[in-house]
């Protein structure tokens, strides 16, 4: 079924994320800024934890989570540590709402419009796959960027 083969590919690459969170040489590089680089690696992963929590939990998966975009972006100075357990919750929150939907809930219209359009469920679960390794490379090279 589709559901796994989702839960699979997100999984392997939200737990690339976490390792390279793990592998910055300290905390305080997560929040650094270098050249014309505008995103830190941490706020990167916030920005995945919060994209995870808001339309996998909160619009397909019901829970309460209420997002606060601005502060995944103006948030500093989190530990790895933290930014490891928030992107474990979300690998939880992401495989229980996948484990859930049906075939029919992939071909549904998604419950939030995103980019002033409506579109699939299976749309937008596809697309923030392919927009969590466009972050995961961002942070990939953050990290590589500062351990010269």
């Amino acid at each position: 079924m589709m559901n796994e083969l989702l839960i699979q590919l997100y999984e392997n690459d939200l737990n690339k994320v976490i390792k390279e969170i793990e592998l910055y040489e300290n905390d305080e590089d997560l929040w650094k800024l270098e050249s014309n680089i505008t995103n830190s690696g941490g706020n990167l992963a916030l920005h995945l934890i919060g994209n995870i929590n808001h339309f996998f939990g909160a619009n397909l998966g019901g829970t309460d989570y209420k997002r606060e975009r601005d502060l995944e972006f103006a948030g500093k100075n989190i530990s790895s540590d933290e930014i490891v357990e928030g992107l474990k919750n979300a690998i939880e929150v992401l495989r229980n709402t996948l484990e859930n939907l049906s075939e029919d809930d992939f071909e549904k219209d998604y419950p939030e419009e995103l980019g002033g359009k409506v579109h699939k469920t299976e749309t937008i679960v596809l697309y923030m796959l392919t927009h969590l390794n466009y972050h995961l490379g961002q942070i990939n090279y953050h990290r590589r960027l500062l351990s010269k």
